[in-house]
């Protein structure tokens, strides 16, 4: 009987054993399946060219009004100075972005100064303003063969007076449209 009591007292432990085993499966969750990775983004469309800006409803496209309303016609140069202007440069790409849409556009650029100086002094200074916003527009892809320049120095201005506001008004470059526009 002995021998029936240690197989039964096997048997039981195994049983128990079993039973525990079970029992602690039976309690932990479910490993989730694994996610499907997500599918990989598309690649970003390249970016379109920034378009022009909209137009003046009265003004036709292709213009003289609408490159002097829409783009701007006019830049502004420091004191005795005759490099491009940072804020200069968005209306001077903007020029230049117009004048390639119009590859029929000639313009001529138009040096000015205030009235400091001497005649000759200015139109000296107003040719290097002038060359200067023609090479930036050569540059940016506008063929030379399209822009002339010249000098007006002090003999043009566009704001009467002799202070600091009209000075600064009369230091610049004019982009003026000679031929080719709608």
């Amino acid at each position: 009987m002995q021998s029936f009591s240690i197989k039964h007292a096997l048997r039981l432990a195994l049983v128990a054993t079993a039973a525990v085993s079970v029992t602690a499966c039976a309690s932990r969750p479910k490993p989730a399946a694994p996610e499907p990775a997500p599918a990989p983004a598309p690649a970003p469309a390249p970016e379109p060219a920034p378009a022009p800006p909209p137009p003046t409803s009265s003004v036709i496209p292709g213009s003289t009004q609408d490159f002097v309303v829409n783009v701007g016609d006019r830049v502004f140069f420091d004191f005795d100075q005759y490099e491009v202007r940072a804020d200069a440069s968005p209306i001077l790409d903007a020029q230049a972005a117009w004048l390639v849409r119009y590859p029929n556009v000639q313009v001529r650029i138009e040096g000015n100064a205030d009235e400091r100086g001497t005649r000759e002094y200015n139109l000296a200074l107003g040719s290097r303003r002038a060359n200067s916003v023609r090479e930036y527009l050569v540059q940016r892809g506008v063929a030379p063969s399209r822009i002339s320049t010249v000098s007006f120095g002090k003999e043009r201005p566009i704001a009467e007076g002799s202070d600091e506001e009209a000075f600064q008004k009369n230091r610049n470059a004019h982009t003026a449209i000679t031929s080719g526009a709608q």
